[in-house]
């Protein structure tokens, strides 16, 4: 019997199985559960993170507590990719239940050490693992030389400069121009001083082997806290920047607007229905095509505006203000990668439903491209992917940095702040599609849009990548 508040499609296979409400503590005392196929298995753990999440959300925090224990049974980071997105879902609900309790959680996390170095080598495998930021380097040095052809001067702001390979790259295609290789000047951004040590010396090393008059500029520093009008900018220097995955940080705020609420005696009973997405990608996102998803949440927060809608954008004050500062640069160029996600909602099931789309493509893809066993793609997935949904799902305020945004709204976003598009050259696609093959990594795509380009995996787009310049007012 389905439970009051839920609803399934009469076509899922799920409703041949009858609908358990197991007992904290007693374990699971269905064990035919764990001999489900791959394909029950999955159903079974959307529909339950969706009812979890929906009671996490309600505040209704013992029906949650089961929840997560039912989930926990069928769960399992070594698992398909259900399985392992549903581990960290599941430790992301649960470490928003627990933030109800601030002296508990804080003393549970109070030990914790979080090692910056970890958290680069994590990148630097996601980076080896997938190919959405080789893809995103090779698409912005394409559209950095064609934008910086003649000019003898050439300044390079990198938001996160942590692999040389970009720059290696962009000095054997700027040694190979007719006039000659311009003086390349590139400051690097990064919150480690060792790694920005390390860049300066590769860099150094790879610019005078092939003959590039070259100067590295190191600032040790977060985007957040980075004050642009201290940047040296030259007199007749063509000024380009590089973003990549690093400008929906500026897109925190307090939210004040939106006030979290943990199990609040005023939530009224709103009715909203929340759909996952279709996504047209084979394991994973075939079940979520065929199977909609259909949940009941009480939590009246949800009627409040959401900028999930494609028109309206979600107050970001230290966006607007350092985009301004950035256009006072007067940049020849600026290339800018991002999440194709609405991650930044209000509201938890919001971006629980969102996020669940995202990531799941993302697990696909890496089911689909690394073997289940290599300890690198663990760490991928809990350090990278895990800490991500743990901060979407379970953070609010300022604490939740990961607010990604769809493509159509950085549109919106950089035009509002006075820049005119660039768009982005065949040859670049080209040059993307080339990586591709070299590489063997079937199933990715890449797809133009409105001048931009999109990364898919499948038919799913998951990165885009855009290209702006400084324009004058009128």
């Amino acid at each position: 019997m389905v439970p009051e508040g839920q609803s399934f499609v009469t076509s899922s296979p799920l409703q041949f199985i009858p609908w358990m409400s197991f007992s904290p503590g007693l374990g699971s005392p269905f064990p035919w559960l764990r001999e489900l196929k791959s394909e029950e298995r999955g159903l079974y753990l959307i529909h339950l993170l969706v009812s979890c999440a929906n009671h996490v959300a309600a505040g209704s925090l013992e029906n949650a507590n089961i929840g997560l224990e039912q989930i926990s049974h069928l769960a399992s980071t070594d698992g398909d990719t259900m399985q392992r997105i549903a581990a960290y879902f599941n430790e992301a609900l649960a470490y928003r239940m627990l933030k109800a309790w601030p002296g508990l959680y804080k003393a549970l996390n109070s030990t914790k050490i979080s090692l910056v170095s970890e958290e680069i080598h994590v990148q630097k495998l996601f980076f080896e693992l997938c190919p959405f930021v080789k893809l995103a380097y090779v698409i912005t040095n394409q559209a950095i030389v064609e934008a910086m052809e003649g000019e003898k001067m050439v300044h390079i702001i990198d938001f996160n400069c942590f692999e040389p390979a970009q720059w290696i790259n962009l000095f054997q295609t700027f040694n190979a121009r007719p006039e000659g290789p311009p003086h390349l000047r590139i400051t690097g951004l990064h919150e480690q001083k060792e790694v920005l040590d390390h860049m300066a010396r590769r860099l150094t090393e790879e610019a005078q082997k092939w003959d590039i008059p070259f100067q590295f500029n190191p600032v040790v520093c977060k985007l957040e806290n980075l004050d642009l009008e201290s940047l040296r900018i030259k007199t007749g220097e063509a000024l380009a920047v590089s973003s990549v995955l690093q400008l929906h940080s500026l897109l925190v705020t307090d939210d004040e607007m939106h006030k979290w609420k943990v199990n609040s005696p005023s939530m009224s009973k709103t009715d909203r229905s929340h759909t996952v997405l279709p996504m047209s990608q084979r394991t994973l996102g075939e079940w979520l095509k065929k199977e909609p998803v259909h949940a009941y949440s009480p939590s009246s927060d949800l009627a409040s505006p959401s900028p999930l809608s494609p028109l309206s954008l979600a107050p970001a004050p230290k966006m607007g203000s350092f985009l301004t500062a950035l256009r006072a640069l007067s940049p020849k160029l600026i290339v800018i990668t991002e999440q194709e996600s609405n991650n930044s909602g209000s509201t938890v099931m919001e971006r629980v439903m969102e996020a669940l789309n995202f990531y799941a493509a993302l697990f696909d893809c890496l089911e689909s491209t690394v073997s289940r066993a290599p300890l690198e793609r663990k760490k991928v997935e809990k350090m990278l992917f895990g800490e991500e949904i743990k901060n979407i799902i379970a953070c609010e305020g300022v604490e939740r940095k990961e607010r990604h945004e769809k493509l159509e709204k950085w549109i919106l976003r950089l035009e509002l702040a006075g820049f005119g598009r660039v768009p982005l050259s065949y040859h670049g696609m080209l040059q993307a599609g080339r990586l591709l093959q070299t590489n063997n990594y079937d199933g990715y795509k890449i797809k133009e849009e409105n001048g931009c380009l999109v990364i898919c995996w499948q038919e799913r787009p998951l990165y885009s990548i855009s290209a702006w310049r400084f324009r004058p007012y009128d």
